[in-house]
């Protein structure tokens, strides 16, 4: 089953690739507190989506050596 993820289109300057930003909360083991992590990935870009756009990535194959995701939904 292929892996979807929820982000946000942190760049699109770039001609068929956007850069989104993947947030989590994750609880620390020791003082029990949320941690907001954040991931940058490279994604393949078809539909347009623009900076901002709230959307959904899904893994593919490897287009390019950073590239293993694409932009298959804007929200």
């Amino acid at each position: 089953m292929k892996k979807q993820l929820t982000g946000i289109v942190k760049s699109d300057k770039m001609i068929k690739s956007a850069v989104v930003t993947i947030s989590r909360l994750k609880i620390h083991p020791k003082y029990l507190k949320r941690i907001k992590i954040s991931h940058s990935l490279l994604v393949h870009n078809d539909l347009k989506a623009k900076t901002g756009d709230k959307v959904i990535i899904e893994e593919t194959r490897p287009i390019s050596c950073k590239k293993h995701f694409k932009i298959t939904k804007i929200i």
